[in-house]
């Protein structure tokens, strides 16, 4: 009997563990940490019914081959940390040789960290071109209180970290739209860059985008030299709408005529729909808060549930 309950506590410490709400990024990830779990209890209990360990050797919760997989965490390595704003960071990782993450448009991967013991996981969109090689890099906001913030603070060149994906992502193609309304707020900038570097670096491609970034006054607006730049091309404007300055008059003058202050409300965003040279094909990311306005306010301004994506 004594073997029988160790072979019974074996089994059991080779369960896989049901994750915690804190390990799931809420981003509806295919297949989503949950979905893992599935895949891996059910291999456990068959290879309990057939008391077979080696069925379980398949089983791998992160990898070292710096391929990104949405199955299982990868590893990569950081190799510069930027500090945008006082609470805003621009990551670099490391590819192996020339490779490329290969990321569809605006799709997103999860992090994953581990803080005070416990796991906490994290969707996150890199800005680095599609096409870059031997490299990829995220933005990210950290929150006084956040648990992953905590996690991504103590991050130093040569640290490792774990990834895994991608997901999601915007069906985009060339000239589908003839117009694309890009609404984001703070980070939700984040799968916008990609967008608009395709659509940049492709002669073939004339989609006219309007941009709006919403930002809490005019020095946390990231990645200026990047966006300025973006701005030069003849199907591409940009606008800025700061919730927290009152006047214009402080901010440099090529910002001047396209910055508006206050909050992004309905009466706004009547005059910048208004302004599209054709009717647009509307993108959101932000928070949830965020988006729900958005959506309520495009409404008012004659634009249908159809015509909108939300990262």
């Amino acid at each position: 009997l004594q073997a029988m309950s160790d072979n019974e506590e074996d089994w059991l410490a080779l369960r896989p563990q049901e994750p915690s709400s804190s390990q799931c990024c809420g981003s509806g990830c295919k297949p989503c940490i949950y979905d893992v779990y599935e895949k891996e209890l059910a291999q456990w209990e068959r290879a309990k019914a057939m008391q077979d360990k080696s069925l379980l050797m398949g089983k791998k919760e992160q990898s070292n081959n710096s391929e990104l997989n949405p199955d299982t965490f990868t590893a990569f390595s950081v190799s510069s940390v930027e500090q945008l704003t006082e609470d805003t960071y621009q990551y670099k990782f490391e590819l192996p040789g020339n490779s490329s993450l290969r990321l569809s448009l605006g799709q997103h991967i999860v992090l994953r960290g581990v803080v005070n013991g416990l796991e906490v996981q994290r969707a996150y969109t890199p800005i680095s071109p599609r096409n870059a090689e031997g490299y990829f890099e995220v933005l990210i906001k950290c929150y006084e209180a956040g648990l992953m913030s905590q996690y991504i603070k103590t991050w130093k060149r040569g640290d490792v970290v774990f990834w895994r994906g991608p997901f999601g992502g915007f069906p985009y193609q060339p000239n589908k739209h003839g117009e694309l309304l890009m609404l984001a707020s703070g980070t939700g900038l984040a799968p916008m860059i990609p967008i608009l570097q395709s659509i940049t670096d492709d002669e073939e491609d004339e989609t006219f985008v309007t941009l709006v970034g919403c930002f809490p006054t005019f020095d946390k607006i990231y990645l200026k030299p990047l966006l300025q730049d973006l701005a030069r091309y003849w199907n591409i404007r940009i606008f800025y709408v700061l919730s927290q300055e009152t006047s214009l008059e402080e901010l440099p003058w090529s910002y001047q005529e396209n910055t508006y202050t206050g909050r992004l409300n309905e009466d706004l965003m009547k005059t910048i729909v208004n302004s599209c040279r054709r009717k647009p094909f509307v993108l959101i990311c932000g928070s949830s808060a965020f988006c729900e306005d958005m959506s309520r306010y495009l409404k008012a301004a004659g634009i249908e549930e159809n015509s909108c994506f939300v990262f």
